[in-house]
């Protein structure tokens, strides 16, 4: 934002933003949730030991799918995709032929019916080729039309889209519009009921629509006015989520975005001028859009933590072989402990990000458990820990990791991509949920009991008497709840005893929930309605809440490889024996900044920053923002309308 640019002015109040939000939550508990445990103080290790597993005709059917698919993909060149900023309609015909885009959707709709571990599985091996390839299966399958058919459509509309789709009909999810990011309550596409009521007239515009530029089907999540039924009762509408078919008249692709990393995804500008849409297209019913967009998105956000569990693995490989071969001062840089230290990490991050993945996955396709909490976590573990990983691998590769591939291979080196690895996986941090929005969505479950006990004490708009009325309720919460945090198994030096060297860090998880719950409650004992300010302090909380997940993940993988995989149980036991206590290093640096931080000076600081007042410190600088030159397009708006579907069916 420039010096004269001005905050767009915003209708929507806080309270209204909040409401909606609230509203598409899903806010019942009707199964027994791991991770909310932790944040509750109440570790179940009951409900992820023994590790779910597949039963034996979907574990074959998935194996057999990643043999023809890791057989298939040899022929792609990840160099084109990279160097030509998009994927060959060759290789599109690849995944096509395999049955890739029908991965998720069920055998009888046309679609292969893996379970979501294999899918995932498949993202990693296909997202370490080239990440644009798992962006695109992913984008279709876990957000785009696939999913939400396959959990809220009706049957005619599950037998009229998933077959298409399965056969390789690429879709997208379209929520994100220029001013609307992660606040849906200021959503500015519309769509108007016909006066016949058997159609919808869509306008608006779209931002970052993955997959939109090349797609045939689109998920597009639109305000619907209120307006009257076809009996004379008012209908509320609300957001409402539409399968539209992207050649329909009045669907403009503007642009093709252009981004650091993912050069090969098919990201675009999508504008509705009066697109019409039968009334049939509609999911679930009006005002239900925002509610099917983020139940979408509870096991979809897994494809990330897949793919960035495949980036460990591929950053481990490389710097093993570099520090091996790499020799400085009379041996090999992994010998030296600067480096080594980095090559641990990165060796037991990765297992993180498995145990972590294969865990969340599992679960979901049991499906006796609720997923919310592990899917963002894993989530947002998964891609902040990566970040970190290829920083490292960077580091290690020196000079040859800030150099391109192209780079290395012309001046005749291996051309390996490390710098290309650091700028695909940023964007992880930022979509399907940035980090922030992680933070505050994972908090708000994760308190969620605390909110319904406190009741209008939560509620900064409600009155004294009210409050003095919420106070007697929660009192009688807290009675029951708190003396559950004075003890535990974890303070019994036999407990988990038939777990061995790991059970010390089984007693740390059950001790540092029961701390992390006493936390929130401090936080909520002080702070009351105004604990959502305090974004910082509650962004820490989930912090631990993760890096006790992946600890668990990681030591109920190892006791299911005592059984499944006995050659390799001892080497997985160092991997998680490494990597939790590095974790119990991060979580009592956590834990001791909840009250020791600078967030007091930081939100003055911030404030008068926005206020203008330390623009002084900005001199001396040229803005190239405002540069003077003109930016040329690689092709018009024209132009891509021939580029709709490079990729036809």
């Amino acid at each position: 934002m420039s010096l004269d640019e001005k905050p767009v002015n915003n209708p929507i109040d806080e309270k209204a933003a909040r409401q909606v939000a609230e509203a598409a939550r899903e806010q019942k508990w009707e199964r027994p949730s791991f991770a909310k445990g932790l944040y509750m103080g109440d570790f179940d290790w009951e409900l992820i030991h023994p590790h779910p597993q597949q039963d034996h005709e979907t574990a074959a059917r998935g194996a057999k799918f990643m043999q023809k698919l890791r057989e298939a993909i040899k022929s792609i060149d990840p160099a084109v995709i990279e160097r030509e900023a998009r994927i060959p309609d060759a290789d599109i015909k690849i995944l096509r032929e395999l049955g890739a885009f029908g991965m998720k959707i069920p055998v009888e709709y046309g679609g292969l019916g893996l379970s979501l571990a294999d899918y995932g599985r498949a993202l990693m091996l296909v997202g370490t080729l080239n990440p644009s390839l798992g962006a695109l299966l992913s984008a279709h399958q876990s957000i785009g039309v696939p999913e939400p058919v396959k959990m809220f459509g009706t049957e005619e509309q599950k037998r009229k889209f998933l077959p298409r789709c399965a056969q390789g009909a690429i879709s997208a999810f379209l929520l994100t519009e220029n001013d609307v990011g992660s606040d849906p309550a200021r959503l500015g596409t519309t769509a108007t009921l016909s006066d016949d009521g058997k159609s919808y007239t869509i306008n608006g515009a779209k931002l970052w629509t993955t997959n939109g530029v090349v797609a045939e089907l689109l998920v597009v999540m639109a305000a619907v006015p209120p307006h009257e039924s076809g009996d004379g009762t008012k209908t509320r509408g609300g957001i409402s989520a539409f399968v539209v078919e992207a050649d329909s008249p009045g669907i403009i692709v503007e642009n093709r975005n252009a981004f650091m990393g993912l050069r090969g995804i098919e990201n675009g500008v999508t504008r509705f001028h009066d697109v019409s849409v039968p009334i049939e297209n509609r999911l679930g019913k009006e005002g239900a859009g925002l509610k099917i967009a983020l139940s979408t998105l509870n096991t979809g956000r897994l494809s990330i933590p897949a793919m960035c569990a495949g980036a460990g693995k591929w950053s481990l490989k490389i710097a093993r072989e570099w520090s091996n071969a790499r020799v400085q001062w009379g041996k090999p840089v992994g010998k030296h402990e600067a480096v080594g230290k980095k090559i641990a990490y990165i060796a037991a991050s990765t297992f993180a990000l498995e145990s972590v993945f294969e865990l969340s996955a599992a679960l979901a396709d049991a499906g006796m458990k609720d997923v919310r909490i592990e899917a963002a976590l894993a989530k947002l573990f998964s891609s902040e820990v990566s970040c970190k990983i290829a920083d490292e691998l960077l580091q290690i590769r020196g000079g040859r990791g800030y150099e391109t591939a192209q780079s290395l291979h012309a001046r005749g080196e291996r051309a390996v991509p490390v710098e290309q690895l650091v700028r695909d996986l940023r964007i992880n941090r930022i979509f399907e949920g940035s980090t922030e929005i992680m933070h505050l969505l994972i908090a708000r479950e994760a308190v969620d009991a605390h909110l319904k006990a406190a009741g209008d004490l939560a509620n900064k708009d409600a009155d004294l008497q009210a409050k003095a009325k919420a106070a007697l309720g929660a009192s009688g919460f807290y009675a029951k709840w708190l003396p559950t945090l004075a003890l535990g198994s974890g303070l019994l030096p036999n407990s988990y005893s038939d777990h061995g060297h790991l059970a010390k860090y089984l007693r740390f998880i059950e001790r540092a929930s029961r701390r992390l719950a006493r936390h929130t409650f401090a936080g909520m004992a002080t702070w009351q309605a105004g604990m959502e300010n305090h974004q910082a302090f509650l962004g820490r909380v989930v912090d631990v809440g993760a890096e006790l997940f992946a600890m668990a993940a990681c030591i109920s993988r190892v006791e299911l490889m005592r059984t499944q995989d006995p050659k390799n149980a001892a080497s997985a036991e160092l991997l998680a024996l490494a990597f939790c206590e590095q974790s119990e290093h991060r979580c009592e640096t956590l834990f001791k900044d909840l009250w020791a931080n600078s967030d007091k000076t930081d939100r003055k600081l911030s404030k008068k920053v926005l206020a203008g007042d330390f623009q002084w410190l900005e001199a001396g600088i040229i803005d190239n923002s405002e540069g003077t030159g003109e930016w040329i397009a690689p092709w018009s708006s024209e132009t891509l309308e021939d580029k709709r579907h490079p990729y036809g069916s």
